[in-house]
């Protein structure tokens, strides 16, 4: 029912400017909140509950003076995203596009791709409530702690020619961090930018158009940024948060979306005009298990063999007891195996 809707979009107005409010990780009096969201001292205490059961925030309160946030919130914000951008960086983005809260950032671009909104449109959340990996995964998208990123990118090639995006966007990734100060990072084949074996962040491109091209590409990235162990506990892989990788070097999160953001267009435009050869030297650099025993998941079936590097169209190369066979992206998953079944 109208009424009904308008009521429950003011009530999740008001769990945002609560938000909003105590972002600052400061104590707010039980008086400020009220008179901030508009309702009484008695409403307050459930507005504060729904913000632990809902948004998986994690409140402290000191009596007589108030409640904050226990870890504070640099909430998403397009001019400091944007003055984190060179000039060409700029130029490159179209449209940037926030939400508070959306099913998939991939999934709004891919929708609104056959509108025709223009190449390098980027969509950002503050959390996504169907965040998907690779091969139908979940992505774990809490509330204001991570960066949840996809960009559109239109190429007049055939869908077939983006084989190795994936490659070249975890390339540019790497360099991104490493330049940032992040060391020991390592990328999995196809997707996964690993520390010491953790999971850091993770890539979903997804691409449509003419068999024959035009095309359009949705890069989504997902990056662990300061997530804690109950926000993280769904995740059923080891992971690690780029606060932990970056200890007091840590970057503010609009800053950081901004040097992304430049990194990612002007990689996808490059890949436009210089394919996948550009990138794999920097790929390689950065192989979490070059010369390794690995278990190659094709649906039911593990294949075993040794990881002999990437090939020049971005195939995993495996040597294997009845010789070297190479996997195109998207149909394989890439497991360390113990050197004994090697």
């Amino acid at each position: 029912m109208p009424g009904w809707r308008a009521s429950a979009e003011f009530a999740m107005e008001r769990q945002f400017a609560l938000i909003e409010l105590l972002a600052d990780g400061r104590l707010h009096s039980g008086e400020v909140i009220a008179r901030h969201l508009g309702v009484t001292r008695a409403a307050v205490w459930k507005a504060l509950k729904k913000l632990v059961e809902e948004f998986g925030l994690e409140l402290e309160s000191e009596r007589g003076r108030g409640y904050r946030l226990r870890i504070p919130l640099e909430l998403l914000n397009g001019e400091r995203i944007r003055s984190a951008l060179s000039d060409a960086g700029r130029e490159r983005l179209a449209a940037l596009n926030i939400h508070r809260r959306i099913d998939s950032t991939n999934a709004e671009l891919m929708r609104l791709a056959s509108a025709g909104i223009p190449s390098g449109t980027a969509c950002l959340a503050e959390q996504q409530t169907a965040g998907r990996g690779r091969r139908g995964r979940t992505w774990v998208s809490p509330f204001g702690v991570n960066l949840y990123l996809s960009l559109l990118w239109r190429y007049p090639l055939a869908p077939a020619a983006l084989g190795g995006a994936s490659l070249a966007v975890g390339a540019v990734l790497a360099d991104m961090l490493h330049g940032l100060g992040a060391e020991g990072l390592a990328l999995k084949w196809p997707n996964d930018l690993l520390w010491r074996r953790r999971k850091l962040a993770g890539l979903l491109l997804e691409v449509a158009g003419e068999s024959q091209g035009p095309c359009h590409l949705v890069v989504g990235v997902g990056l662990n940024l300061r997530m804690g162990a109950g926000q993280g506990r769904e995740i059923d892989q080891p992971w690690t948060t780029l606060t932990e990788v970056l200890g007091e070097r840590a970057v503010g999160r609009n800053q950081l979306a901004g040097h992304l953001l430049e990194a990612l267009s002007q990689a996808l435009e490059r890949y436009g005009r210089e394919g996948l050869e550009p990138f794999l030297e920097r790929w390689r650099a950065y192989d979490a298990y070059l010369g390794e025993p690995v278990g190659l998941a094709i649906g039911d079936q593990v294949i075993a063999g040794r990881h002999a590097g990437i090939a020049a169209d971005g195939s995993l190369q495996l040597d294997t007891p009845t010789g070297r066979r190479a996997f195109q992206a998207g149909e394989v998953s890439l497991r360390p195996l113990e050197s004994t079944q090697a």
